[in-house]
């Protein structure tokens, strides 16, 4: 029996009293301007000397790192969170700028520590990195060293920083902007109600056709009424980062997301071409989820939509409850995170007008503290995504004693932890599911899991390769950018739809942040990464947990072929570790399939 009652509004005021109106983050501007000033003279100071002496002055100005990056991200963390839970938050909105900009001091004092690293010779460098206090950190620094020689020199790298805060990561801000001003109407009780796009979005899993397609039809008319200037938006982020490539030599656009995620071309299209050779199954789920909805084909809107007339909902009380119990099959220190999580208010997860759409985990480095976002309404999917973001803060919450180097994981493996945690829920949901229309019911949203990771992620792969290949020849309307995403969609979805999403390219956050490009493939590789350890994990019972939180803790330091082959005696060039994976998914299709036979 529940003690506590959880909040499902979090606790910001531990960080900042006073919101984006606080006089405490006013003062933490402040001294982090300070942090970044002092780290950049630091840098600025040391003169290479090519011999064991620089060993020590690398040393100091890692220190001074870790102390500044934890004020930046501080920072930027406080802010996301506050245009999150209020979009009409104009003083947020300014705060941004100046986060953005301190952001981009930093950063432009870590290219000149990247520089005099890679301008160090060959020989002094190992004898530096050898060094008792340095060897821990000999990948990332080798890395760090390895990027700053393929990129242009420190000065010219930082004019381009500079220049981004106003232009690059401006124009991710516009965006924010248009969508924060977009409602969509929708009709309740008679009455015309103005919906924020992350209440629309939770329309779609309604078990009211008409409805769903109401809310689809005025979707797809509220971003098209802003698709001039979404467009244009869309161009200029793609066009900034291709003139950065070509001034650096880079000929393929690929390069700078696969290095982030430190992993090779040849796994990514190993992946995609398994996954493009084994999608039968799940194009016979959608044309069975069709019959038994009563339609010909499935449209973009039907995707989500609850195969029982009756919705299976969960209290935020009852979705905490049922993740914090699954999690203690799996082990112990999930388990306290999660309720620690819980009891001291790190979510916000109401159901309100004005906030953001998605879910996000964000870190608050100074704090040892998570915090996590979403709008929860009660379904299935809900449950998935707060295990998901659950799934985030442990990830970071398992390698807090690491240094602050060694912890900056990419996002193929940042979604491996999460999606991991949702699947111990999901699985669990489904065996102890009350009835079989339950069963089916919990069933499907795992297969549903599937259909988004194997083919909605692959069609936004294949849109946004395919807008690159374009916008390298000039600027693509917003008319063919629709064009190019329903061709992705019919591709990815192997032509099962009837109605298909071409303004997606348009309400999909993810190809408008600046931080990371190509902000698709990684849930992928999580996805299929996560199957890998969960079937390990199944081997292996509670024990495993042990055995989970080592790899978590190496995700920020090896490569991800190294990481699979380290833990999982897998090489993820090869077609065998992705062929068992999606084995896995297609073995609750089948299970599916079958118990819709009749």
């Amino acid at each position: 029996m529940t003690v506590t009652a959880y909040s499902s509004v979090w606790d910001l005021d531990v960080f900042f009293k006073g919101g984006s109106d606080s006089a405490e983050f006013d003062q933490h501007l402040l001294e982090t301007r300070k942090h970044i000033d002092s780290f950049f003279n630091q840098i600025h100071n040391w003169e290479p000397a090519n011999s064991a002496a620089d060993s020590a002055a690398i040393s100091e100005i890692i220190e001074l790192f870790q102390q500044t990056a934890r004020k930046v991200r501080q920072a930027g963390a406080f802010v996301s969170c506050l245009q999150a839970q209020n979009t009409e938050d104009k003083k947020a909105k300014d705060l941004r700028g100046t986060t953005t900009e301190l952001s981009a001091a930093f950063q432009n004092a870590l290219t000149a520590f990247d520089q005099k690293l890679a301008s160090l010779d060959q020989s002094s460098w190992e004898q530096i990195i050898n060094d008792k206090d340095l060897i821990e950190l000999s990948f990332v620094l080798n890395e760090r060293r390895e990027n700053a020689s393929e990129k242009l020199s420190q000065e010219e790298e930082t004019v381009i920083n500079a220049l981004a805060v106003d232009g690059y990561h401006g124009w991710g801000q516009m965006y924010d902007v248009i969508v924060g001003n977009i409602k969509i109407p929708y009709t309740e009780n008679g009455e015309i109600k103005q919906l924020s796009v992350g209440q629309a979005a939770n329309k779609f899993s309604s078990p009211d056709r008409k409805l769903r397609k109401e809310v689809f039809d005025n979707w797809e008319k509220s971003w098209n009424s802003q698709s001039d200037y979404l467009s244009k938006t869309l161009n200029h982020l793609a066009g900034f980062r291709l003139n950065i490539y070509k001034l650096r030599g880079w000929s393929d656009f690929l390069k700078e997301p696969l290095d982030l995620n430190r992993m090779k071309k040849e796994t990514l299209d190993t992946m995609w071409n398994v996954i493009s050779r084994n999608k039968a199954p799940l194009i016979k789920y959608l044309e069975r989820k069709a019959k038994l909805l009563g339609l010909e084909k499935l449209s973009w809107y039907d995707l989500d939509a609850p195969l029982s007339k009756s919705e299976t909902k969960l209290t935020y009380q009852q979705g905490a409850d049922f993740i914090l119990e699954q999690f203690a099959h799996f082990g112990e220190e999930m388990t306290a995170f999660s309720k620690k999580a819980f009891e001291e208010k790190w979510i916000e997860a109401e159901d309100r007008p004005g906030k953001a759409p998605g879910g996000f985990h964000t870190y608050f480095p100074e704090s040892s503290q998570s915090r996590i976002f979403m709008t929860y309404s009660g379904t299935p999917s809900n449950v998935s995504t707060l295990a998901h973001e659950l799934g985030h803060g442990f990830h970071t919450y398992a390698m807090r004693d690491l240094h602050l180097l060694n912890r900056n994981y990419a996002m193929n493996v940042a979604e491996t932890a999460s999606t991991f945690a949702e699947m111990i829920v999901s699985d669990a949901a489904v065996k102890n599911a009350g009835s079989e229309e339950e069963k089916l019911a919990l069933l499907e949203d795992k297969v549903q899991r599937s259909v988004a990771l194997l083919m909605n992620i692959h069609a936004r792969f294949l849109f946004e390769t395919r807008f690159y290949e374009e916008r390298k020849r000039g600027v693509v309307s917003a008319d063919r950018l629709n064009e190019i995403m329903t061709d992705a969609q019919k591709e990815a979805y192997g032509n099962a739809l009837d109605e298909y999403h071409p303004s997606f390219w348009a309400s999909k956050l993810h190809f408008y942040i600046t931080g990371v490009p190509f902000y698709n493939f990684p849930y992928t590789f999580g996805y299929l990464f996560s199957l890998g350890i969960y079937a390990q994990a199944l081997k292996e019972g509670k024990g495993y947990e042990e055995k989970y939180i080592a790899l978590l803790k190496d995700t920020a330091s090896m490569t991800v072929e190294d990481l699979a082959m380290k833990h999982l005696n897998a090489d993820l060039t090869k077609p065998e570790f992705w062929e068992s994976a999606v084995q896995l998914c297609m073995d609750d299709v089948e299970e599916f399939l079958a118990l819709t036979e009749n």
